[in-house]
């Protein structure tokens, strides 16, 4: 879910805190096993084969439809002010463009921008720093963080367990009505592993449906050219982590990966995140800093800031005309998924 994964308030010179989750257990008194609807993920045919494991975690549509009930629900916040949905927009690629870095409960600012989400089943790791490596533990981060969400999984389970609705949906996707830790986080993975993007207009032009005009096309040859090594198509991402240049916030001080693994090597270093639908997906970056996408390219041309972490491939100048980058915008441009932004199953649910 979000991007922030520490508290506003740390003291200089203390490493973060390793938070342990201990999974608590409610259990209601159990009911008949209820069918289940089996959903086949979404893959399209040219595409990698996904990573996550789903014989530990098969797709149905009961277990899509509660994990989207929980997504939009800010029970999962301690006040009930904040839910997943808040910083995570169906219409915006699952990010949002309202302000640069997450907000939380108690009108708490985190430290990060709030990621889009897209395509998670093709992820080994998430959050900016690749704090989490399972889309089953992620939800634990922003459940957690003080910035966030504030609770704590127990009492969440507490109080989901008073509603005889979730434990209808927890029944009919799990098979009785205990109400488990896990099949919650597993839940929200259910429906987020659902979030598949593929039908834009390059997806299109791939399998011959569409032409690319000549400015689209010229783009796509200077993405090819620049882009490619870091956001690889189809997925526009390769999953790892790099340093793009990007001068360190003189307020946020972020180091990025650094602060995961602590090798100098990382040091700058974050997640690089896919391309797709990122007419929407403003602001760019791991603290927001750019709105807009030209601001984004003058960076790649322009602002780069040398250091020994720096990614190989920016290593070179990128040298672009006015009209190239017009070009490559245009280009970007044909990554906007409409369908999967406005579809109705995506958005929040009617019975919320």
């Amino acid at each position: 879910m979000r991007s922030s994964d520490r508290p506003v308030k740390q003291a200089r010179g203390v490493a973060p805190v390793t938070l342990v989750v201990v999974v608590l257990t409610i259990v209601i008194c159990a009911a008949g096993t209820m069918p289940t609807h089996p959903v086949q993920l979404s893959v399209p045919k040219d595409w990698p084969k996904p990573v996550y494991d789903l014989t530990r975690n098969p797709l149905t549509q009961e277990g899509i439809a509660l994990g989207r009930k929980l997504f939009y629900d800010p029970i999962l916040s301690k006040d009930s002010t904040i839910s997943c949905a808040s910083c995570h927009l169906s219409y915006t690629a699952f990010s949002h463009v309202d302000h640069r870095l997450s907000h939380g409960i108690h009108d708490s600012i985190g430290t990060r921008n709030a990621p889009a989400l897209v395509n998670l089943a093709w992820n080994r790791s998430f959050m900016w720093d690749g704090a989490v490596n399972h889309l089953d533990m992620q939800p634990l981060a922003p459940i957690g963080h003080p910035a966030e969400m504030g609770e704590t999984l127990p009492h969440v389970l507490f109080k989901i367990v008073q509603h005889p609705e979730y434990r209808r949906m927890f029944g009919e996707a799990f098979g009785d009505t205990m109400v488990l830790g896990d099949r919650l986080l597993k839940a929200l993975a259910q429906f987020e592993l659902s979030l598949v993007s593929a039908g834009s207009r390059y997806d299109s032009m791939r399998i011959g449906a569409e032409t690319f005009t000549e400015q689209e096309m010229n783009g796509y040859r200077i993405f090819r050219a620049h882009c490619d090594a870091c956001h690889k198509e189809p997925l526009f991402t390769t999953g790892g982590f790099a340093n793009n240049g990007s001068p360190p916030d003189s307020i946020l001080r972020d180091g990025g990966r650094i602060r995961i693994t602590h090798d100098p090597g990382d040091s700058l270093k974050f997640k690089i995140p896919s391309l797709r639908n990122i007419e929407f997906s403003y602001p760019y970056m791991h603290d927001g800093r750019f709105r807009r996408l030209n601001a984004v390219i003058t960076h790649y041309t322009d602002g780069i800031l040398p250091s020994a972490t720096l990614a190989p491939e920016l290593a070179r100048p990128i040298v672009l005309s006015p009209n190239e980058r017009t070009d490559l915008v245009a280009f970007l441009l044909t990554l906007s998924d409409r369908d999967f932004l406005l579809n109705p199953e995506n958005a929040a649910p009617r019975n919320y």
